[in-house]
């Protein structure tokens, strides 16, 4: 594993600060009773944007990053700025989000981004080849990273991922399905 302090710093500070935003968020929705207001639809777009994020994740914690990734979580990041766009919109008009709430979302859309620039950084040579810059030419091979992180530290994440994301989420989906299966059998 890398001593690098950009490495380390996106392991142990950006990643689970990303994680306590995103269940900090669950909490918000729970206590605005999301399931009785928006409902479903919004818990579905907490999974669209969750999937989008974890996608850039995954590939960025079992791929070689190149400038083909890079780009790939520049493009994800877009993407998950649209939805979570969609998301608030929908939102804001069935429910009330709170200053509190919104200044969570702040986090969960900046972390991501931080996180682009932490690996534009590690790998600036990749990252100015995308525009054509620099001296190495830009690569967009899909390759297994040649020196893996910890498996102590990939299970640990996952092991988070799931107790602090997909665990809240899903129950906050099961609720919404709950309570609109009781709405359409009154």
């Amino acid at each position: 594993m890398s001593n690098d302090p950009l490495v380390l710093i996106l392991m142990y500070f950006i990643l689970p600060l990303w994680l306590i935003a995103g269940f900090a968020d669950w909490g918000c929705h729970r206590r605005s009773h999301i399931e009785s207001t928006s409902g479903p639809k919004e818990s579905i777009l907490h999974f669209l944007q969750f999937g989008e994020v974890g996608l850039a994740l995954l590939a960025a914690l079992f791929l070689e990053i190149n400038a083909g990734l890079i780009a790939f979580m520049i493009f994800i990041f877009l993407v998950h700025e649209a939805t979570a766009l969609w998301d608030v919109n929908y939102a804001v008009g069935t429910r009330e989000v709170t200053p509190f709430e919104q200044h969570i979302h702040s986090f969960l859309e900046m972390i991501p981004l931080i996180a682009i620039i932490c690996v534009s950084a590690l790998h600036w040579e990749q990252f100015k080849a995308i525009f054509g810059m620099g001296e190495e030419s830009a690569r967009f091979a899909l390759a297994w990273k040649a020196d893996p992180l910890p498996i102590s530290y990939i299970l640990t994440l996952m092991a988070a991922v799931l107790l602090m994301v997909v665990l809240p989420y899903t129950e906050e989906l099961i609720r919404g399905l709950r309570a609109r299966h009781v709405r359409n059998d009154d």
